[in-house]
């Protein structure tokens, strides 16, 4: 497959709900991270893998996550960025995160091994802009980068 993205999606197929836009790169990030990205201002994903991929693709957000991996997640937010920490608890009620599906678009402009963003630290940082919220579309995810 060949990594690097050209997916624009128009606001056209936003607007008159063509899905799935032709040949869509996803990746799949669990919540509330893929929130975070939409929402709140989160502009690293961490791997522990490289990528080539530039380009708008679609944000899927994982179905699983277990309380304790959610509370751990939200616990590490509260000391990364007090004020996604802030807005998420203002804007998230228990239990209606969307997960399972797409939620939104984002540019990976860069995949670096540094970086001053507060929310670096994995391996690898996948350099995220204009993230763009969607409907949610309810879909299957995948492992790595996948298309529909």
């Amino acid at each position: 497959m060949n990594e690097v993205n050209h997916l624009e999606l128009s606001r056209r197929e936003q607007i008159e709900g063509s899905w799935p836009p032709v040949d869509a790169l996803v990746i799949s990030v669990r919540q509330p991270w893929a929130w975070l990205i939409i929402h709140a201002g989160k502009d690293i994903e961490n791997r522990d893998w490289f990528t080539k991929v530039r380009g708008r693709v679609l944000i899927h957000a994982s179905k699983g996550i277990t309380k304790r991996e959610w509370s751990e997640a939200w616990d590490c937010v509260r000391h990364l960025c007090p004020e996604a920490w802030e807005k998420g608890k203002r804007e998230i009620q228990a239990g209606t995160i969307e997960r399972g599906g797409i939620i939104g678009s984002v540019e990976i402009v860069d995949c670096v091994e540094r970086s001053d963003s507060p929310w670096f630290f994995g391996r690898y940082g996948f350099v995220l802009k204009d993230p763009q919220p969607l409907p949610f579309q309810p879909l299957k995810g995948q492992l790595g980068f996948f298309r529909i």
